[in-house]
């Protein structure tokens, strides 16, 4: 493995953009594939399913892709701490079908999916309804371990935000560190691995403390780890060194043991060899992949979703891909970046196999930014590569901010990333 630098990066990931996708078949899709009369249903509007349709129909117009989503907009997860911080408003996170739907020519279904019926191919809708396929993508996102921290359910997390779904809680967070006095103690719990964006907690940690610094200047931030590393761990102790110095602390497992008991009432957290009490409370709980991945059979005792990466397909059920934070894509992490550089591959590889033709075999990015204040931010890089051998992804290429790299740049790219795959994944 080797560690990319950033002018590097910015080439390899210029010359993949040309090509219209991250991670591309060995044999280039023709201009105009004859799979006319094929029916594509992707489950799931987020960066991942939205992407996926979008994709799909830019590689051949015919193809009939239909979009399936419950809500009808999308709230961006990327962003979400920035609003909890104050820094931006909750507007900002909706991300519309319009494009989608009007000018891309996917139909959009506002419908929740209920069950998958494998024999006949079709999804079946709450209303009874269904809708058939050729091919299914399904992204579910991720739902929450409701039973693995005592004491914190869905509904403690009504005093106790989780804040990791964007919406509600989002907003129930941001309320609650408006009126939470000065001098307070904000802890935050985040979970052991695999969970939906990795260095989320500690960017929440960081913005927070950015907001508190400001309006509460006597006040702390407390990160208890279900983990004994985290990831961009040196930079963001660097950072936090600099920026708010004696206002953050991160606790590992190693030093306190495993998050025991969680009383919401009283905002009391219990470790193995410590209690801690908090004006504000945010519990991350452990994850698994969404409902609907459950419900139909396509998780495995991990709670995740087992998958070819060379196609995105699930090992469980034939003729259904899974994409984004639900599946076991390692080392890939839960990311937007991840699940749209996935869609990708994955709306290629549906084109190939409807055709009868053998996939290629893909490469795969991820880029993660986490900012620290509005002006400071960091970030990692991971290029994946599919192994014949092993069928697996493997890291062949990987990067971070340098300890004296320019942060205020880093915010500048951070900011026109959440542009970029916004309009990549939507419009």
């Amino acid at each position: 493995m080797t560690q990319m630098s950033r002018r590097n990066f910015i080439k390899w990931t210029s010359t993949i953009g040309a090509l219209g996708i991250f991670g591309c078949s060995a044999r280039q899709p023709q201009t105009r594939l004859r799979v006319e009369k094929a029916r594509v249903t992707v489950i799931g509007g987020g960066y991942a399913g939205a992407s996926a349709a979008k994709y799909l129909k830019l590689l051949n117009r015919e193809l009939e892709v239909t979009l399936v989503e419950q809500h009808a907009h999308y709230l961006s997860c990327p962003g979400s701490n920035e609003v909890i911080a104050g820094l931006r408003q909750p507007e900002e996170l909706y991300r519309e079908y319009d494009i989608l739907e009007n000018i891309r020519g996917i139909q959009t279904v506002k419908a929740e999916a209920q069950a998958i019926d494998v024999n006949r191919r079709t999804v079946i809708l709450a209303d009874g309804s269904a809708i058939p396929y050729d091919r299914l993508i399904v992204a579910p996102g991720i739902d929450f371990r409701w039973d693995v921290i005592e004491g914190y359910d869905e509904t403690a997390s009504l005093s106790a935000p989780h804040a990791w779904k964007a919406g509600k809680q989002t907003m129930l967070l941001r309320r609650q560190l408006r009126y939470m006095p000065n001098g307070g103690v904000v802890l935050i719990t985040a979970p052991n691995n695999p969970y939906r964006c990795p260095p989320g907690p500690y960017e929440r940690a960081s913005l927070i403390a950015h907001f508190l610094k400001r309006h509460k200047p006597r006040s702390k931030v407390l990160i208890l780890d279900a983990k004994t590393q985290f990831s961009k761990q040196s930079l963001f102790l660097q950072g936090w060194q600099e920026l708010y110095p004696e206002m953050v602390e991160w606790i590992s497992a190693e030093k306190e043991g495993k998050i025991e008991r969680v009383d919401a009432k009283t905002r009391m957290v219990y470790t193995e060899f410590d209690e801690h009490r908090a004006d504000v409370l945010n519990v991350i709980p452990p994850q698994k992949a969404g409902k609907l991945a459950h419900q139909a059979g396509l998780t495995d005792q991990s709670g995740w979703c087992p998958i070819d990466p060379r196609t995105f397909a699930s090992t469980l059920v034939p003729n259904v891909h899974i994409i984004g934070d639900a599946c076991i894509a390692t080392p890939m992490p839960k990311s937007a970046f991840a699940a749209n550089s996935q869609a990708k591959v994955c709306a290629v590889a549906v084109i190939e196999l409807l055709q009868g033709r053998e996939p290629g075999f893909p490469s795969l990015i991820n880029h993660c930014y986490s900012f620290l204040q509005p002006d400071y931010a960091i970030s990692i890089t991971g290029v994946y590569e599919y192994t014949q051998t092993e069928k697996q992804l493997r890291a062949v290429s990987t990067g971070e901010t340098p300890v004296n790299g320019d942060r205020r740049k880093e915010a500048e790219h951070a900011r026109s990333w959440q542009k970029v795959i916004a309009a990549d994944a939507f419009g």
